[in-house]
């Protein structure tokens, strides 16, 4: 059995996004009930040293953008993160998801062979587009938003397993 690269990516990534713009309704939702500012629920974070909800929503999106781009050989697109509000961050998770709608599987061919340079502690590390997506990107990306749906959970939004998966 083959596994391509797009097969890794772009379902996984839509996926995956679409399910964190459905917990952001659920979120927005039960704020309303309990009357909690949403700004509140955007700049949430586990503990005082990691990053804030928004932030967590950014690097995930960071990491779909860089890794599909990457892999198809393209410049990276740069995006602001200015987003602060849920409605501007739901803006940027559409915006992903319009990234991803517009890359085909050919684009992608051959990415695991491609050598991605990124830069980690201020030195340039090359590696294999396929060490860069199972050891990198995936990883990196599953961690966001995995924390970004962990802090709604922990901030009493009414969510679960199936809510993350789909």
């Amino acid at each position: 059995m083959t596994i391509s690269v797009y097969g890794m990516t772009v379902p996984i990534f839509t996926r995956m996004l679409t399910n964190l713009l459905a917990v952001m309704d659920k979120a927005e939702a039960n704020a309303a009930e309990r009357k909690v500012d949403m700004l509140v629920l955007s700049n949430m974070r586990l503990a005082p040293d990691m990053i804030p909800f928004r932030g967590q929503v950014m690097i995930a999106t960071d990491h779909v953008k860089g890794c599909v781009s990457r892999l198809a050989g393209k410049e990276v697109p740069s995006w602001p993160d200015t987003e602060e509000t849920f409605d501007e961050l739901r803006a940027r998770i559409r915006k992903a998801l319009d990234l991803l709608a517009t890359v085909q599987p050919e684009d992608l061919d051959g990415g695991d062979a491609r050598e991605v340079t990124l830069k980690l502690g201020g030195k340039d590390v090359a590696m294999s587009g396929q060490a860069y997506l199972t050891e990198r990107a995936l990883p990196n990306f599953f961690f966001h938003v995995t924390t970004a749906y962990a802090i709604l959970r922990h901030a009493g939004v009414p969510i679960g397993k199936r809510d993350y998966i789909g």
